[in-house]
């Protein structure tokens, strides 16, 4: 069953990346020593939402977002204003 969350507002819906387990040069890292990521990918917006759109990859501010567990699969709702940049 797949699951569709429309935020309101000046919502955003993402899904955080995953961080690395592993560095450059091989060496596995431990599950407390990874830092959660900042990153994500925007799976919807809301309607007040002009700096970013679906598809892209945004980097946000630590603890700004709103995190959520739905069908097993995990999302992020975040403002628009707690978004710093996209990434390329």
């Amino acid at each position: 069953m797949s699951v569709k969350i429309q935020p309101l507002a000046d919502y955003v819906v993402a899904t955080p990346e995953v961080a690395e387990t592993k560095t450059a040069s091989g060496l596995y890292l431990p599950e407390q020593a990874t830092e959660k990521p900042k990153t994500a990918k925007v799976l919807a917006v809301g309607k007040k939402v002009e700096a970013v759109q679906v598809g892209d990859r945004i980097l946000y501010k630590s603890y700004s977002t709103t995190d959520v567990k739905i069908a097993g699969a995990e999302y992020i709702l975040v403002k628009e204003e707690d978004i710093l940049a996209t990434v390329k």
